[in-house]
């Protein structure tokens, strides 16, 4: 305890950390070049006719949170548990907490790393040191010698930090900004997976309802030519049909039992797309899955301004990040053509007898500052300025070209919406004009005005315009998704409050918490009546 206490007692150490504070704070700044934001050539607006029309909706996507977004109870199910099994999603948060630490260790260095030490020295010189000792001083246990001369003892103790270097041109600091901008990147990387696993959960969960609405006609489609073929064959044994119809009917009945088979092979392959995606088993008490079309109750999300993208779109901000990371490298860079100053100090006690090792003349102190020049490095600093502008050169190349490809990503998604909605409109007419033409058809074969060919070619007419119809509906539902991720949606689990609800809950809180008060001081009144 008195070793401690001798240190509580000195206020030289104090006064160096306090004097390197005060130093700290006046060279705070750095050689960071002055940031400009970068703006690629891109159109203010989007073009018209990518515009899907007005929508009721007030937020944007990137607020929109992907439980308010996916209605569907099984999809939401599939979706968290991708979010809390996906093994690329666990290496993403891990490289935020390498990042993170990284930060930490870089930022350390603005500050000294203080740390105790103390021990003895036992040293036996020999005789030929040429080394002479007052009588009595330095003897070994017994009056022994060793070598020919005597022991030498010396203990010290103290507290202090080495090579603590003072930040007078922000070399430090433009290192800790760029672990720090790097650490931001990283988060951002996160956001970007967070969107594209749930947009790709989505998308895939989609795919399987269109392939279990393809199973599901391809059986019903084969159960009625099973049954149509099974009429023929006994009007063809009673001599009311031809062999020709017999073949005829058999080949659509092969037909439908190959799709049959190929829509089962793709249903469990979606199935297998699904485990890999939440990675784990898909489990066998989820909800029962909602009819096609019915995953999400918004029919149009507001695109918004290009301008958007830059600031919400998270592979956009993340690009950035890593820009203003580079622009700190340059910082440090240009710091290493001025010199540097450091430090080292001590603070603790020594002594030749270890009994008046804690009394108060055996404190002692060290201050040693020491002023390092670069005067001739071959090109080594400049070097490395060179390539740090380069670096920087390559992310503003980077972060435009990420901000046009999310600009033709969205441009993209917008005209497939357009041509979507007006595919589905085609594709149901469609179908209502092939199934009115097979029930015609049918009707007179049937009446035996028409030969079976006629019916057949209408039913397989019929068939076809309804796997398109699948296929068109599935593609519009899965574009709806992909606008959603491609505007920056999908990395909230709950939407955030409008700007209105805010204000709302702000004025709630606040009666709350005068209703508190208020009830508080009735209390408090009662009882000093009582």
């Amino acid at each position: 305890m008195a070793f401690f206490a001798s240190f509580r007692r000195s206020a030289r150490l104090r006064s160096v950390l306090l004097g390197m504070a005060a130093t700290q704070a006046l060279t705070a700044c750095t050689m960071i070049p002055n940031y400009k934001r970068p703006q690629p050539p891109l159109a203010k607006t989007w073009p018209a006719y990518q515009s899907t029309g007005g929508s009721q909706l007030e937020q944007t996507a990137a607020d929109i949170g992907w439980r308010d977004f996916f209605t569907d109870p099984r999809l939401q199910a599939l979706i968290a548990i991708a979010l809390r099994e996906n093994r690329d999603l666990r290496s993403a948060a891990a490289s935020i907490t390498e990042a993170q630490g990284q930060y930490d260790v870089q930022h350390a260095g603005l500050f000294p790393t203080i740390s105790a030490s103390g021990g003895p020295i036992y040293q036996a010189p020999s005789s030929a040191a040429g080394l002479s000792f007052a009588p009595g001083l330095y003897q070994g246990k017994g009056g022994q010698a060793y070598g020919g001369g005597h022991v030498f003892k010396y203990y010290q103790g103290g507290i202090g930090f080495s090579a603590y270097e003072i930040d007078l041109f922000g070399r430090i600091r433009s290192l800790s900004r760029e672990a720090a901008e790097h650490a931001l990147y990283e988060q951002e990387n996160l956001r970007a997976m967070l969107i594209s696993i749930v947009a790709q959960v989505a998308i895939a969960y989609i795919n399987w309802l269109g392939d279990h609405d393809t199973l599901a006609l391809s059986e019903q489609t084969l159960s009625t030519q099973q049954q149509t073929l099974a009429l023929i064959q006994a009007k063809y044994q009673h001599g009311e049909a031809d062999l020709l119809t017999v073949r005829q009917a058999e080949t659509q009945v092969e037909q439908s039992a190959s799709m049959k088979a190929d829509a089962q092979r793709r249903l469990e392959q979606d199935e297998n797309l699904l485990t890999l995606l939440i990675g784990a088993p898909i489990p066998a008490d989820l909800p029962p899955p909602r009819p096609l079309g019915q995953q999400t109750l918004m029919a149009d999300i507001p695109a918004g301004l290009p301008s958007d993208l830059v600031a919400r779109r998270p592979d956009v901000v993340g690009a950035e990040h890593d820009l203003l990371s580079a622009q700190a490298d340059i910082g440090a860079a240009r710091a290493a053509f001025f010199p540097r100053l450091t430090l080292t100090a001590t603070d603790g006690v020594s002594s030749l007898q270890f009994h008046q090792l804690f009394t108060k003349g055996a404190t002692t102190w060290g201050l040693n500052p020491s002023l390092q020049i670069p005067l001739w490095t071959w090109g080594q600093n400049s070097g490395n300025l060179k390539q740090a502008k380069s670096r920087r050169d390559q992310k503003i190349a980077a972060y435009e070209k990420t901000v046009q490809s999310a600009f033709r990503e969205v441009a993209d998604a917008l005209a497939a919406r357009k041509a979507y909605l007006d595919e589905v409109e085609q594709a149901d007419a469609l179908v209502a004009s092939t199934g009115d033409a097979f029930r015609l058809a049918k009707m007179r074969f049937d009446a035996g005005t028409d030969s079976y060919l006629t019916t057949l070619d209408s039913q397989r007419s019929y068939l076809q315009a309804q796997s398109s119809q699948i296929t068109v509906a599935v593609s519009k539902y899965q574009n709806l998704v992909t606008i959603y991720r491609s505007l920056g949606g999908g990395w909230r689990e709950q939407s955030a409050p409008k700007p209105g609800q805010q204000a709302t809950q702000a004025t709630q809180a606040t009666q709350a918490t005068q209703a508190t008060q208020a009830t508080q001081a009735t209390q408090a009144t009662a009882s000093a009546t009582r």
